[in-house]
């Protein structure tokens, strides 16, 4: 079991310290130039694109609801944990290169939601199956290739996934109890209340995830926004001066609070990593959830993934960094101690905890608690919808599906009661290898979502001008693809919202 964990630990730094870091940034750049810089000439369609979003199901998933199930996984506790690890690691610059990161990966969400609507399949009961593994296939008629990247995917979110969130939420909810009665509770209990919580919603399959995510993911960013402003608000000048921080720490101009930023590039690598990972963007995940959606036109769905990813790097994790730094402003210690801790050991994953609590009273240790297990069963769930769109690729047996959901309602209790550093590990190889596939398969492909974005365009412009009737996707015949899409799902106008 050492040496296993000594390789998979090994794996998995080269994956995610070297080879995706600069494919995911290649892969950013190249479909940004391939758009033309999608996310800044429509820039405020990206922002109006929830408008309207809840309605034209027609049976089957919402706009907004896809929306949200991407939205649960991309804002969870990396939104926490990440953001404080590369302040310790990198200093408040690491925050600016975040940024920029989102905005290049905003293009990468964009074209991976869209092809996910243009090689999706119809379902039997209305709804709809897309997502890597699918354009793959038919995309780039490479089926092999998709049941490899729908094994990987399955096995990360729909396994894997849900012991390491589960895990997360039993050591919240033990932490809080054995501080505020000062006893201990068996993880074992907070196991079986973990599993208790996300058997309903997994086992009713994809559109119960969507119903509970459609409410549980704005609600939990929108309370956690609330508490940050309730900081920002009642110190104004101290965030003023934690934004120049990061604008200056970004370029090396200053050192980070407590000297822990060490030179320009650590701050550049730091921002970078986490920032990809926080947003999600190019990772394939968010892809499947956007393949399930009805839309009457694939580009709607790649502006509302695009939008989550604003969401989660300039709204959620921007707001986790001023949090930090107005706090280390007001108190040094409280930033000293996420660097060091007490006894040398990493203290990043309380770091934002302590942070709120030391502005804001101890009164919010039980919120916060609350909001970290929300955030780790929302990833659950989302997690999960991507494992049974990777199953449905492979198989569409009703017992197979079955047995998975069992499975994974298994794997959060025995998560829940010890923690598995090789199921850890294990989860981010997994994705780490789908990730390659699925950038690959993203440049090769990107020409089909370019064509769907000038479809979309051309549209547009003839609404403006009252010469058509309505926005709509026909890919018969359509003069802006490179090619006859596959399948029938777009064969045909859609009917009319």
């Amino acid at each position: 079991m050492a040496l296993l964990n000594d390789v998979l630990g090994t794996l998995s730094n080269w994956l995610f310290g070297t080879v995706l870091v600069w494919l995911l940034i290649g892969a950013g750049l190249l479909l940004t130039l391939r758009t033309r810089g999608v996310q800044l000439r429509h820039l405020g369609a990206v922002l109006r694109s929830v408008a309207g979003s809840r309605s034209g199901a027609e049976g089957g998933i919402s706009s907004f609801q896809a929306f949200a199930v991407g939205l649960a996984c991309r804002v969870g506790t990396g939104n926490i944990v990440g953001v404080a690890l590369a302040l310790v690691l990198g200093g408040p610059g690491a925050v600016f290169w975040m940024w920029v990161v989102a905005l290049v990966g905003t293009a990468t969400a964009f074209t991976e939601a869209t092809l996910g609507q243009m090689f999706k399949v119809r379902r039997g009961d209305g709804s709809y199956r897309g997502g890597p593994a699918y354009y793959i296939a038919h995309g780039l008629g490479l089926p092999a290739v998709g049941a490899v990247f729908a094994v990987l995917f399955m096995v990360a979110n729909g396994l894997a996934m849900p012991m390491v969130q589960a895990n997360a939420m039993t050591a919240a909810l033990g932490a809080s109890v054995s501080s505020t009665l000062g006893a201990s509770v068996s993880p074992w209990v907070w196991a079986a209340l973990v599993a208790a919580l996300v058997a309903p919603v997994l086992l009713g399959g994809l559109r119960s995830i969507a119903r509970v995510t459609e409410l549980l993911a704005p609600l939990m960013a929108g309370v956690y926004l609330v508490l940050v402003a309730a900081i920002i608000l009642t110190h104004p000048a101290q965030t003023l001066t934690a934004l120049g921080e990061i604008v200056s720490g970004a370029l090396g101009l200053r050192p980070g609070l407590a000297g822990v930023a060490g030179g320009v590039t650590v701050v550049v690598l730091n921002g970078v990593r986490r920032g990809l990972f926080s947003n999600e963007a190019g990772l394939g995940g968010a892809a499947c959830a956007a393949g399930s959606a009805t839309v009457r036109h694939p580009v709607q769905q790649g502006l509302i993934q695009s939008f989550g990813v604003l969401v989660d790097t300039l709204l959620i994790c921007t707001a986790t960094a001023l949090a930090i730094l107005v706090a280390g402003a007001e108190d040094p210690a409280v930033y000293q101690a996420g660097v060091t801790g007490a006894d040398g050991a990493d203290l990043s994953g309380t770091l934002t905890q302590t942070a709120i609590a030391s502005v804001l009273g101890g009164w919010t240790s039980w919120p916060m608690t609350v909001l970290v297990l929300v955030l780790a069963y929302s990833t659950i769930l989302g997690a999960f919808s991507y494992a049974e769109v990777s199953l449905d690729y492979l198989t569409r047996a009703p017992w197979v599906t079955t047995a998975l959901r069992l499975g994974a309602v298994a794997c959060a209790f025995i998560g829940g009661g010890t923690a598995l550093t090789t199921v850890w590990t294990l989860a981010d190889v997994l994705l780490g290898l789908g990730a390659v596939i699925n950038l690959v398969a993203l440049a090769l492909l990107a020409r089909w979502a370019v064509g769907a974005l000038r479809d979309w365009e051309a549209q547009r412009r003839a609404l403006a001008a009252g010469t058509a009737p309505g926005l709509r996707f026909v890919a018969t015949a359509n003069p802006h693809l490179p090619g006859e899409l596959p399948g029938d799902v777009w064969a045909q106008a859609p009917a009319r919202r």
